[in-house]
């Protein structure tokens, strides 16, 4: 049982990646429903997975870099990997996806009340995978060069690049690889999402209905980038710093004015009321005996 002991280790050693990962599976099941998002943690932990474990033995699609197994003895680590690394990706992937998902449905919808059919459609297009990682690719331009001074907070100095990197240390092949990586976790899910039924009427009905909870990707962008650029302000880097929060800030500002621009900033819900079930069923009857 040395592997529990391990896995509690992290997240005592981590408490910061959990909660990131307890407002992520909240958030997701509420978007996408409880079986997608227990796919998308294991595919998207698989993915970043294989990816990791080949960059570390042959540079792909990473770029050349190491881990340091200080941390062996505390966390858990599978095949020279932290778990905690890998399993990052899960919500970090999410985050692009759900964000890029709200904005090219803003963009696409016809008027402030953006149909549930027509979104959960366009979950499944070429532009939210193409933008969900570009999202996430932008936040990694944040985290990385912050998780590269991990010897100087609490993280610890867990990896590096043997040759250094044009970006604050970093390699341009890393966030190549993050693209890539991202690309395929959210392809593999929307492979994956067409083979789900849409949920009924009467599932839909037994969700309680959250306010803005189709906005859960920018409220999860926002903390973690936030925590990020305050590590980056703790430990005075200023110039690290002042490369990031614009990036934060435009993205955001972009993102407010396509979502307000098509009332997407509105608390839109995540389905239909029982009362409009109901409704809704009245009128197909109705219907139907009209027909009759």
């Amino acid at each position: 049982m040395e592997w529990l002991t391990l896995l509690i280790g992290t997240v005592l050693l981590r408490p910061y990646v959990f909660i990131f990962l307890a407002i992520y599976l909240f958030i997701a099941s509420r978007q996408i429903g409880w079986k997608r998002t227990i796919l998308w943690t294991i595919t998207a932990y698989a993915v970043a997975f294989t990816a990791e474990f080949s960059s570390i033995h042959t540079g792909f699609p990473f770029g050349e870099y190491y881990y340091i197994d200080t941390t062996r003895d505390r966390e858990l680590w599978i095949a020279g990997v932290p778990f905690m690394d890998s399993l990052s990706f899960s919500f970090l992937t999410f985050t692009g996806f759900s964000c890029a998902w709200q904005l090219v449905a803003a963009r696409r919808a016809g008027n402030g009340q953006p149909d549930l059919t027509v979104t959960r459609t366009l979950r499944r297009s070429p532009a939210v995978l193409f933008l969900g990682a570009t999202i996430t690719t932008l936040m990694d331009l944040i985290i990385d060069p912050v998780a590269l001074m991990g010897d100087r907070w609490f993280l610890g100095q867990i990896h590096g690049w043997p040759h250094g990197g044009q970006y604050f240390g970093v390699p341009l092949t890393n966030f190549a690889g993050w693209f890539l990586v991202t690309a395929v976790t959210i392809g593999v899910n929307q492979a994956l999402d067409k083979r789900f039924a849409a949920p009924g009427a009467a599932a839909r009905s037994q969700r309680r209905r959250i306010p803005y909870m189709h906005l859960g990707g920018f409220l999860l962008f926002v903390f973690i980038v936030a925590f990020n650029l305050f590590m980056t302000a703790w430990l005075r880097e200023w110039v690290l710093f002042f490369a990031g929060l614009p990036l934060a800030l435009g993205f955001l500002l972009i993102s407010w004015r396509i979502l307000a621009g098509r009332g997407f900033l509105l608390p839109h819900l995540a389905g239909p009321s029982v009362p409009d079930i109901k409704k809704l069923s009245q009128e197909a009857r109705i219907s139907e005996a009209g027909q009759k």
